[in-house]
Formats: C-alpha cells, structure tokens, sequence
C-alpha cells in the first residue's frame, strides 16, 4: 500500500468562499461565526481555514446504525420502540428529499431574501405527530458516566440547542409545520463492562430540547455584515486559535528580524 500523505491547503478555492458558486452558509458555519468571527473570517472571506480535527469514526457508525434502525420504521410508517418508550406520539417521517436533508453536502436549504444568504443544514431525522408537524431529531454518541436525561450538564448544550433551533427554523422556511421540541437520540457507552470482547454496550435515552430561532435573523444580517466588510473582525472571546496565531507570529517576527540584523 502506497504511503498516504495528507497537506494541509491554506489556500481554498474561491469557488467554497463568501461569493463563490459552491458557498453557502451551513449550521455549522453559523455556530464557527458565532463562537469566533474572525477565525470565520478568515476561512470563508479569505479561503484560509482552521486545521482539521480528526473525524469520530465511532460516531460516525453510530449515526449510519440509528439511519437504518429509524428508516425500517419509517418504511412500514410505525413508531419505533424508543418512541413508544418516551410516549411519543409519531412516526419517523416519509419524505422524497429525506435523503438529500441528510447529505452533509447538501442538506436542507433556504435562500434568505434579507440577506441573500444561502442558509443550509443536514438533518439526522424527522418525526411527523398525528397532526401533521414535525419533530427535528438529531442522534449523539458519547461515554460518561451516568443516564444521559438532560442537556444541561454538557459543555455542548448551547451549542446543540442552536442545532435543533437552525433546523426547524429551515423546515418552516421550507414550508412545514414544525413543533417546538426537538429531541436528541442519545447513545452511551458503558466503560462499565468487564472487558471489550469486541462489543460496545449502550444506553440509548430520548433527550428533549425546546428549540428557540429568534436569534436567526439578527445573526444572518450580523454575518452578512462581517462577509462584506474589508475590517478583520474581532476574535471570540474562548477562541484558542487566535491567541495561537498572534503568539506564534510575534515569535517568529522576532526571530525573522533578529536573523536579518
């Protein structure tokens, strides 16, 4: 096998940055700009982006499991076990554009005329009530100790609660009924077991979250703003790449001009 080198590119093509065709302003693009504006800035203005993190393969398996275990249901349209444990009144939906709100390269679009912004998001799934609404789902996979019930002891619950905000925000967009709790299929794993012996044992619990979208609005015209402007906005106040930059930078000005003496 051919040794794989992977480089990291400073330099994106201007096709995936702020004006190119292929742009356009996904849920977690919302979440990079709000956590800090210049680190956005800098990757979809000027195409220099934060150095990827590994992937959570594990994660990743987790959610392709729950797809397939959700999408049996829905084909027969009957609810599955876990919302029958939890009282929930609904079925996974049915829906002939499903599969493209799912694609990480796709998702669920809407073009804001106040903006012009292209707004998108790929959703794990969708339950529809009796009534015809519909519920936003979205599957997570951790290991901690404990019942996963709420939220809010995750350092995460904004941020989640943002997530399911921006997708029934989409969902409306798009036309939809969309009621104001949103859940998260939990799984997590034991480090209780005795031993590996190649199996993951999980609890998975059904996690209620009541979406807010207010903020939508303001923060597309605030970043709509940030795009346009030719001023380096300022850095999030918890952001750890930008200290990074600065301080590496002086360092090796210093340096660099030491060198030249």
């Amino acid at each position: 096998m051919a040794d794989f080198t992977k480089r990291y590119n400073p330099n994106r093509s201007a096709d995936w940055n702020y004006g190119g065709k292929k742009w356009k302003l996904s849920r977690s693009k919302i979440d990079f700009f709000i956590e800090c504006p210049r680190c956005f800035y800098v990757d979809n203005k000027l195409g220099t982006k934060r150095p990827g993190m590994p992937s959570f393969n594990l994660n990743i398996a987790v959610d392709e499991l729950f797809k397939k275990e959700f999408d049996h249901y829905r084909k027969e349209q009957k609810p599955h076990p876990l919302m029958e444990k939890y009282a929930i009144e609904a079925v996974p939906f049915a829906h002939k554009d499903l599969d493209t709100w799912r694609d990480n390269f796709q998702g669920i679009t809407y073009n804001d005329p106040g903006t012009g912004l292209t707004v998108s998001g790929a959703i794990d799934d969708v339950w529809q009530k009796p009534d015809g609404s519909l519920i936003v789902v979205d599957y997570k996979s951790t290991s901690k100790a404990g019942t996963i019930e709420t939220l809010s002891d995750s350092s995460w619950e904004a941020q989640y609660k943002r997530q399911i905000g921006v997708y029934q925000w989409l969902l409306e967009q798009n036309g939809f009924t969309v009621d104001s709790r949103g859940y998260f299929v939990y799984a997590n794993a034991s480090k209780d077991e005795p031993g590996f012996n190649d199996t993951l044992m999980f609890e998975t619990t059904l996690v209620p979250c009541d979406g807010d979208s207010s903020w939508i609005p303001d923060t597309l015209r605030a970043i709509q703003s940030c795009l346009e402007s030719e001023e380096i906005p300022a850095s999030g106040e918890a952001c750890e790449y930008c200290p990074y930059r600065e301080a590496a930078g002086k360092k090796l000005l210093a340096l660099h001009q030491k060198s030249k003496r």
